[in-house]
């Protein structure tokens, strides 16, 4: 049973840094179109962004673990597990709309629907696993940031 338990934990971190391969192959690199937009004095440099995400995947791995370990046969960890596929799949789908079809509105709208799905997620993991929830914290606060960000090429952009 004990390697079941490091089986869902290397499954755990692999969902979200899979999602986000995926999501990359459909993209493609930002590219010149990026370059060129118009942005918002507040957008960080693009360096930024890889080791970021890369911490929010982990924090989102462990909480996507400490949730799974209390067991799929209690509805509400089933519940709380979807809602946080649900928002990886928000998560998943922005790349390929920004960058690979150059939608900047679409993925504002999308990225709202992440928000909210975040939030979700983070109510539902609070009744499961608190540290969980807490987990996920920086995450609604980064994509809060990447909203505005998102909103803000669109209007500099339009």
């Amino acid at each position: 049973m004990k390697s079941f338990k490091y089986i869902r934990l290397i499954l755990s971190f692999a969902l979200p840094f899979s999602a986000i391969l995926i999501a990359s192959l459909f993209s493609g690199p930002p590219g010149q179109w990026y370059e060129s937009l118009n942005k918002p004095p507040f957008n960080p440099p693009g360096w930024i962004f890889g080791p970021a995400w890369t911490i929010l995947y982990l924090m989102m791995g462990i909480a996507f673990f400490l949730v799974w370990q209390k067991g799929l046969k209690i509805k509400d960890v089933k519940i709380a597990l979807t809602l946080f596929l649900i928002q990886l799949t928000f998560n998943a789908a922005w790349m390929p709309i920004f960058f690979g079809y150059q939608k900047i509105f679409i993925a504002f709208i999308d990225i709202i629907l992440l928000w909210f799905a975040i939030l979700l997620t983070i109510i539902k993991f609070w009744n499961i696993s608190k540290t969980a929830s807490i987990l996920l914290i920086p995450y609604i606060l980064w994509v809060t940031f990447a909203s505005v960000i998102n909103l803000s090429i669109w209007i500099l952009n339009s």
